[in-house]
């Protein structure tokens, strides 16, 4: 048994039984049993129970919110927007199953066509940041494709994915189909990834971690699809609404507690407008909400587990105190909380400048060229997400097509929606998950020749 922490007390509250290798490989079993009925189920008829499983989720959200609270850390209106990322996620592939369409193709002598096929049994491998949309990100295509699922949770926060894994056998998901195994990475997780009936597998983690998982598929041959980590630039020109900007700019790294791939941990201004925007900024970051996790005005909770409160800590106590702007007021006593910190002065190969701390600690740095933002922002082994804040429209595409990442918004923080694509350049992944594309990454395309 495994004891689960939660973040804002450091108490016990619950403890899970861990799956061994072998558990793995019974789940993979029974989704290899149940692959062919699912696959060969009438398009409509599987769009149906992914609906079904979409409303039922949408029945539970507050108890998956309040789940996810304790078990993860997150404020109860982060959790409901997750809860409710799970449902327009399963919502939005039910339409799936009825549109893998194929294609004619003119050819001499014959006609040709293709089909979508589906991989078999697919395993997803899911953090502990955001543990219930992410898992939906990973299931609910590769489900609607007419794949299984075997989706290993973090070991320390399963308890949402295995809510899901039943709520999908109360819509009518057949035995098998969808399956949850709690379990340590290096036992449940590396056999899932190892396993010669695992078709694919989708991995959301650290790049460290990425690369292992990727080379063990590339032994295989195995199909992968990476999301990892990241040190996002938000980038702000003198001609932008500086104001709104700044006060964007908290909630674009504080989210989560800043434990987000897509975090804007580097703030970039331009230099003519760096002491307007540093005071706007500021005194947005003190207006950062942070305490209990159940008050809807709650902005921000803790990190969570002691491990990386330690690891930010560290990350913090070796920048020089005259560089930190800013650090908040955090809830004393126990549990793993951070105050929301803000660095300046900082060189382009600082370790903080450079690695990704995962944690509420941002960088703020001014630019005076173009140019010289471009370098600076691209100046890493990252590449997921950002923003460039500007009026001028033509510069904002120009560098966004400069800037070397998957998600970029233009006068806005927001990185991810389900009807479109998400994914990173460099080490920040491989492939794409959400939106349309994300079918093609779990269906085979069969073309067929007919001689007329």
């Amino acid at each position: 048994m495994y004891d689960l922490i939660n973040p804002a007390t450091g108490a016990v509250f619950r403890s899970v039984e861990m799956t061994s290798a072998e558990g793995v490989d019974d789940a993979v079993a029974r989704a290899r049993e149940a692959f062919p009925a699912w696959r060969d189920l009438a398009p409509a008829d599987r769009a149906r129970l992914l609906r079904r499983f979409a409303d039922l989720v949408e029945a539970h959200s507050e108890e998956l919110a309040r789940i996810e609270v304790e078990n993860a850390g997150h404020t109860i209106s982060n959790a409901r927007w997750e809860a409710g990322n799970v449902r327009d996620v399963l919502t939005y592939y039910s339409a799936a199953p009825e549109r893998l369409f194929g294609r004619q193709i003119p050819v001499a002598g014959g006609l040709d066509l293709t089909v979508a096929e589906p991989l078999g049994v697919v395993g997803v491998i899911v953090p502990w940041n955001f543990p219930m949309p992410i898992a939906a990100w990973g299931f609910a295509p590769a489900l609607a494709a007419g794949n299984t699922v075997v989706l290993k949770p973090a070991e320390t926060t399963p308890l949402t994915a295995v809510r899901l894994a039943e709520i999908g056998l109360e819509a009518g998901l057949p035995e098998g189909v969808l399956q949850v195994v709690p379990g340590f990475g290096p036992e449940a997780g590396a056999r899932l990834v190892e396993h010669p009936d695992v078709r694919k597998i989708v991995f959301t983690g650290s790049s460290k971690v990425g690369q292992a998982v990727m080379a063990q598929c590339a032994a295989r041959v195995k199909r992968v699809t990476l999301e990892l980590g990241g040190k996002s630039p938000n980038i702000v020109f003198a001609d932008a609404d500086i104001e709104k900007a700044a006060a964007s700019a908290p909630y674009g790294v504080f989210d989560n507690a800043g434990q987000d791939c897509c975090a804007r941990s580097r703030i970039y201004v331009e230099a003519s407008a760096y002491n307007e925007f540093m005071d706007h900024f500021l005194n947005a970051c003190r207006g950062v909400v942070v305490g209990d996790l159940l008050d809807e005005k709650t902005e921000m909770g803790p990190l969570i587990s002691a491990a990386q409160h330690e690891r930010v800590s560290g990350f913090v106590s070796r920048v020089p105190a005259e560089r930190i702007a800013y650090q908040g007021e955090v809830p004393g006593g126990a549990g793993f909380w951070f105050p929301p910190t803000v660095v300046t002065d900082v060189a382009p190969g600082d370790e903080i400048q450079c690695e990704e701390v995962f944690g509420p600690v941002v960088t703020v740095t001014p630019f005076f060229s173009e140019e010289q933002l471009i370098e600076l922002a691209n100046l890493t082994r990252y590449g997921l997400s950002g923003s460039i804040w500007s009026r001028d429209l033509s510069r904002a595409l120009r560098v966004s097509r400069a800037v070397q990442a998957g998600n970029l918004s233009v006068n806005s923080n927001s990185s991810v929606r389900y009807s479109t694509p998400f994914g990173g350049y460099k080490q920040s992944g491989l492939g794409r998950e959400l939106g349309p594309d994300a079918l093609a990454a779990f269906t085979e395309t069969k073309n067929i020749f007919i001689a007329l």
